[in-house]
């Protein structure tokens, strides 16, 4: 059975390199999907408030625990605070709830999902609560990201969370960040992969010792599901010919080598795959490695190229301008 090598995070811990995604794995599916990815090999679970699945989540976790498949120290479990709830009262509420959902004690990992502070939704209104307040508006609240990231800090000193993180932050949020934080974050969680590369950001984490989270790893295959024209204007990253040269050379699949061109330079990646023999694949991404001049090939594919951007989902947040 394939499992991931881990990385050190600042804090000493170690997370996987390679987990499982949980963005849009539907409920009615999703305690057997977190079953069977554990039986796997799968170790690190990546779910968020805004997903909607976390009790779904949190019972395929349950029922691996009980049938002795995995203990619970044995898993990285990470989840994010949704923008709703970035006021510093709202923090601990929100990530108590979280944890009851999951039906565990503490977040191995837990992040601030977006840069962006929008008015408060109790969740006995409407949970999750999505980007608008009602009737099609965005309302924003006046926490500051300091305000917040503070609340996280406290987080991480009651042991709620065992290490905290960022994601979709740029490097000016950062070094704001770094101004403030009296615990810098463990990881960022970004859009990556070769349309979207982001050199500048991932040299700016590591000379602070953030390790990096790539989401998406596999473009605008992610988003086709969503009907998003930006993602259907891009050619496939799996049809692309230098991707498919490279997996021929190597006997691997095109999402195999987009992994490990991740992986190879130290991001981490969150996969998802419904299909067993890929979601075996998808864990199995560090047995082989890719040459320096294969992974230039793949990094010089960058366009700047972001599909995970509010203003596609018609959000009027422009927090990539």
């Amino acid at each position: 059975m394939p499992t991931s090598p881990a990385v050190k995070l600042n804090n000493g811990k170690e997370m996987p390199l390679v987990g499982f995604g949980l963005w849009k794995v539907d409920n009615a599916t999703c305690a057997d999907t977190v079953y069977n990815a554990i039986k796997t090999g799968y170790r690190l679970f990546d779910g968020a408030c805004d997903y909607g699945n976390e009790v779904e989540a949190g019972q395929g976790v349950a029922r691996a625990i009980k049938d002795g498949l995995v203990k619970r120290e044995e898993l990285f479990i990470v989840s994010k605070l949704w923008n709703s709830f970035h006021d510093k009262e709202r923090v601990k509420p929100i990530c108590k709830k979280q944890l009851a959902d999951w039906g565990i004690d503490y977040f191995d990992l837990y992040i601030i999902h977006f840069p962006i502070a929008l008015k408060y939704v109790d969740p006995s209104v409407r949970y999750p609560p999505g980007f608008f307040y009602e009737d099609d508006k965005v309302e924003l609240s006046k926490a500051t990201l300091e305000e917040t990231y503070h609340a996280m800090e406290e987080l991480y000193e009651e042991g709620l969370a065992k290490s905290i993180g960022i994601s979709n932050y740029t490097g000016t949020l950062l070094l704001d960040l770094e101004r403030y934080a009296k615990h810098m974050p463990q990881t960022l969680q970004i859009e990556h992969h070769p349309y979207l590369v982001q050199k500048d950001l991932l040299d700016l984490c590591k000379s602070r010792g953030i390790t990096v989270t790539a989401y998406s790893s596999f473009g605008p295959q992610s988003f086709l599901e969503l009907n998003m024209q930006k993602a259907k204007d891009a050619p496939l990253l799996f049809d692309h010919e230098t991707i498919k040269t490279i997996a021929s050379k190597h006997d691997k699949t095109p999402a195999q080598v987009l992994l490990r061109w991740a992986t190879q330079r130290g991001v981490a990646v969150i996969p998802k795959s419904n299909n067993q023999s890929r979601l075996a694949q998808n864990l199995d991404v560090c047995s082989f490695d890719l040459s320096e001049e294969e992974i230039e090939k793949i990094s010089s594919l960058d366009q700047g190229l972001r599909f995970n951007n509010p203003l596609n989902y018609g959000v009027p947040i422009p927090i990539f301008a």
